[in-house]
């Protein structure tokens, strides 16, 4: 079973922008959502993913992820089982010390809102945090994607 560890923050500025070795697109629905469970559809400028996540945790860090990836025809024609909003974004990779942050700069009814994220290997590992790291939202049910679906960050 495949654990996802990660913490949230909201972003200052766009210095993420320059420092990012990497960027790329990010569409992606959710097929069903429920009691913190959700079947994600992800395409990417090269993959396409089908994501199974259970429930966080009481902290809102740790959860069940699993992965696979999918033909991107499959996944176009899976999003029409979507149940609310697409979720569209750039993500930019960062390195910070040996971890990466995303960050995801969202667009459409989401525009406005950027969110960094770094996976880790336990709950309590030590991170560097980079300049752009603003307040920390992990567990705050606003800033899951899924969530952003059914209320975009616009209707706040």
């Amino acid at each position: 079973m495949a654990i996802e560890i990660e913490r949230k923050f909201l972003v200052k500025g766009t210095s993420y922008r320059s420092e990012a070795f990497s960027s790329y697109e990010i569409r992606q629905c959710y097929i069903a959502h429920e009691n913190g469970r959700s079947v994600r559809v992800r395409i990417t400028d090269k993959e396409a993913i089908l994501t199974i996540k259970g429930p966080s945790d009481s902290r809102g860090m740790s959860r069940f992820e699993w992965n696979h990836q999918i033909p991107v025809k499959d996944a176009l024609e899976l999003f029409g089982l979507r149940q609310n909003g697409a979720v569209e974004k750039r993500r930019y990779l960062v390195h910070s010390g040996p971890h990466v942050f995303e960050v995801d700069e969202f667009h459409g009814e989401n525009e406005g809102l950027v969110i960094a994220e770094v996976e880790l290997g336990s709950e309590d590992e030590v991170f560097e945090k980079p300049a752009f790291v603003g307040n920390e939202v992990t567990g705050d049910h606003r800033y899951y994607n899924a969530y952003l679906a059914v209320c975009p960050f616009s209707k706040w």
